[in-house]
């Protein structure tokens, strides 16, 4: 098999590997997810009374966002039916975060990501993460569920706060938003919310206070409420191949959801040292509980909004005690060294796919290069030129056989002309003359089947990363995560697929030939809508392959005049 049908196969392939996903995407059996709301109210059934540490599934259900909470404390107005949207918030705003709590259970309901703008237009605004836009819809709950049917500070109970805006002072090594909720019955609780420079996991502290005459029982839980997206894939966006919904990681195994399939819609575990995300391209909304307990993890859909959620286990505070729950969060870009430091194996919501075993090295190779280079263009050109020289001994071998099938071009033309009428001959006088000169006609398919999954991986390192999004390179090229604005790169790699076409031999039928060369026009075409990255990648791959092949075929050129096996 020669070099040039091996670059159409290459184009074939991932033209349908895009295509199997779009159709299955678009097409593919799903099955309706259940839509029916659980839902807990004031009569809910009294659970008789567990040890710490018992598990969470003795208690009611965690109430829907539109049920007013159990037994309201009286000295706090009792919870209204409408959504915490319409109950009054405290801003909270950092170096990196700029963010809504709502008194009405402490919910978040907005989170602007003040270091990254929409778009790189002047004066875009911030991405935002978190918003009751119906459209975009996605807010964080959490809150504490009661077992012995008394009053709880649920995310439907109404909060306190001493101000209506905090803010991170410079220099300050942390911001506590505590908000205060009482039962009017001897049980209050702090709800802090934990906020550090810098960074955009947030600690989510309970500090419980028994003062009644009896034993006060609850369990931990945080609740992701998001809008269904019915998400269309298109080859020409590439973003919208990357995932979008919740995901859960058990402690030992990484799992993406859908309220869309039968399965997914009816989720239910228990699981330790793991925690819960709602993803999308570039950003998540992860809850990470204590290590060492077991939480409860659900999915449901609530109307048009799906419910991922987990439950800790069931702690007593005696009465007359003190006792302590806690949660951690992320709110931001998917920045993998905070995102490990946040939980176990958190940083999975980079989701690379089936080919996170190279993806994710390939990564930290082009992370450890940009901190001595500080330019995303010039670290993918240098790793580039790195792989090339990994590669290098293997492509030679290849590369050298090309040359000497090259070189021999006209015996075989020879053979050809001289058995047209008789292809056993052919065939058989063209493997003698291979055998003799010592030439493997498939020596080209390993090199190109190995940079078949890097080139793969190079797409998925550049889609997922966030570290890349906007990032510029030089001159047109402000954003190597999204497509070159005028296609200058994919045309100059076109031309380079043509000059590396012509190094190589040419297939011996005429229609092949011709079908060949117009494959860097394919090719063309297809990469215009890849990022730039990946197509600064493949240019970058394609001039090196053609000074290697180049200077092969000067050598192997000369050995063979040398040698008279071109006589």
């Amino acid at each position: 098999m020669d070099n040039p049908r091996l670059f159409l196969w290459i184009g074939l392939a991932l033209l349908a590997w895009m295509n199997i996903i779009q159709w299955d995407r678009d097409y593919g059996v799903q099955s309706a997810a259940t839509t029916a709301t659980s839902a807990s109210s004031a009569t809910s059934p009294v659970v008789a009374p567990a040890a710490p540490g018992a598990a969470s599934s003795s208690l009611p259900e965690l109430p829907s966002a539109t049920v007013p909470a159990a037994a309201a404390p009286a000295a706090a107005t009792p919870a209204p039916v409408s959504s915490a949207a319409t109950a009054p918030s405290v801003r909270v705003v950092t170096d990196v975060l700029d963010m809504d709590i709502s008194l009405q259970g402490g919910d978040l309901l907005r989170a602007d990501l003040l270091q990254y703008p929409q778009d790189k237009q002047p004066g875009s605004p911030a991405v935002r993460l978190l918003s009751t836009d119906d459209t975009r819809f996605s807010v964080v709950r959490s809150g504490l569920r009661a077992a012995d049917g008394r009053a709880e500070p649920t995310h439907l109970a109404h909060y306190t706060a001493p101000a209506s805006e905090f803010r991170l002072a410079p220099g300050a090594q942390e911001l506590r938003v505590p908000l205060t909720w009482t039962d009017g019955q001897g049980v209050t609780v702090m709800k802090t919310y934990v906020f550090k420079p810098g960074q955009y996991a947030i600690d989510v502290q309970y500090e419980v206070k028994n003062a009644s005459g009896v034993d006060w029982q609850a369990a931990s839980y945080v609740q992701f409420a998001r809008h269904v997206y019915s998400q269309k894939r298109s080859m020409f966006d590439v973003e919208s191949y990357a995932f979008r919904g919740p995901a859960v990681y058990d402690g030992k195994k990484y799992q993406k959801l859908s309220v869309d399939d039968e399965d997914d819609a009816a989720f239910r575990q228990a699981a330790a040292g793991g925690w819960m995300a709602e993803m999308q391209h570039h950003f998540v909304s992860a809850a990470v509980p204590p290590k060492a307990e077991t939480y409860d993890y659900s999915l449901q859909r609530e109307g048009d909004h799906s419910v991922v959620s987990y439950r800790g286990p069931l702690k007593s505070v005696p009465a007359g005690a003190s006792a302590a729950f806690s949660e951690k969060l992320f709110i931001g870009p998917k920045l993998q060294d905070q995102l490990k430091l946040t939980g176990p194996k958190l940083e999975l919501t980079v989701d690379y796919g089936k080919l996170t075993i190279l993806a994710n090295p390939l990564f930290h190779l082009l992370q450890w290069v940009h901190k001595y280079v500080q330019n995303w263009g010039v670290t993918i050109i240098i790793v580039t030129v790195l792989l090339k020289l990994l590669f290098y001994k293997l492509t030679e071998k290849s590369g050298r056989s090309m040359a000497k099938m090259r070189a021999i071009a006209p015996r075989i033309k020879a053979i050809q002309e001289r058995y047209k009428d008789d292809r056993e001959q052919l065939a058989k006088q063209t493997m003698e003359l291979y055998k003799r000169e010592k030439i493997n006609p498939v020596a080209g398919c390993l090199p190109i089947l190995i940079q078949i999954p890097v080139f793969l991986a190079f797409y998925w390192a550049l889609l997922e990363s966030v570290e890349m999004r906007q990032a510029p390179f030089f001159g047109w090229i402000q954003d190597l995560s999204s497509k070159d604005p005028y296609f200058i790169l994919p045309i100059l790699m076109g031309f380079g697929m043509f000059a590396q076409f012509k190094l190589n031999p040419a297939p011996p039928d005429p229609m092949q030939a011709k079908m060949f060369a117009f494959m860097p026009v394919i090719m063309t075409v297809m990469m215009a809508w890849f990022p730039a990255g990946l197509v600064l990648y493949w240019l970058t791959n394609t001039l090196l392959s053609i000074a290697q092949q180049w200077q092969i075929n000067r050598v192997v050129l000369a050995e063979a005049k040398k040698s008279g096996s071109t006589a």
